[in-house]
C-alpha cells in the first residue's frame, strides 16, 4: 500500500503541465484528503477554513496548493457556444489599460508634448502631473493666474490639434 501511494504521488507530481514544488503537491494531497473525509463526515463541501484549521495550516497554504494542482486552461479553450461561434477564455480575459487604442494614444500624446515649448510643458505638468491650481502654478513659474489660464488653454488646443 505505501508503495502504490507513492507512485500515485510521483506521477501527479511529474505528470504536470506547469511544475509545481513537490512540498505544495504534498500539501494538495493532503487537503484532497481532508477535503473528501470532511465531505464524508459532514454531507457538505468544507470551507477553505476549514480544510486549514483539520491540517494545522495557514489557510492561504490551503488556497496555494489547491491552485497549484489545477490544470492550466488554454486562452482558445471554447467557454459557450449558441451552435455559431464559439466563446473562448480569451474573450473573457480583457485588458482595458493596456489596449491598442491606449498604447497609441500615448505615443500620440508624448509627441504632441515634445512639440510644446518648455514653460508650457511645465504649466501643463504642474497643472496635471502634480495636480497644482492655476495660482499655485503663476507663483511657480512667476506670471499672472491669467496667463497661465491662457497659456494651458493655446497648449491643449496645440495638442489637439497635434493628436
Amino acid at each position: 500500500m505505501p508503495m502504490i501511494i507513492g507512485e500515485i504521488r510521483r506521477y501527479l507530481r511529474d505528470n504536470s503541465a506547469i511544475r509545481v514544488s513537490r512540498s505544495m503537491r504534498d500539501t494538495a494531497y493532503r487537503v484532497l484528503q481532508v477535503r473528501e473525509r470532511l465531505i464524508s463526515e459532514t454531507q457538505r463541501e468544507p470551507t477553505v477554513e476549514q480544510i486549514a484549521k483539520e491540517l494545522d495550516i495557514p489557510r492561504e497554504d490551503v488556497v496555494f496548493a489547491m491552485d497549484a494542482i489545477v490544470d492550466p486552461v488554454s486562452l482558445y479553450e471554447p467557454v459557450y457556444s449558441d451552435g455559431g461561434d464559439a466563446l473562448c477564455v480569451m474573450d473573457q480575459v480583457r485588458d482595458t489599460q493596456n489596449t491598442d487604442e491606449n498604447w497609441t494614444d500615448h505615443i500620440a500624446l508624448k509627441d504632441a508634448l515634445k512639440r510644446l515649448d518648455d514653460r508650457e510643458r511645465r504649466i501643463l505638468s504642474l497643472r496635471f502631473y502634480e495636480g497644482k491650481t492655476q495660482m499655485e502654478v503663476s507663483a511657480e513659474v512667476g506670471i499672472s493666474q491669467a496667463q497661465v489660464s491662457r497659456l494651458e488653454k493655446g497648449a491643449i488646443n496645440t495638442i489637439k490639434k497635434n493628436i
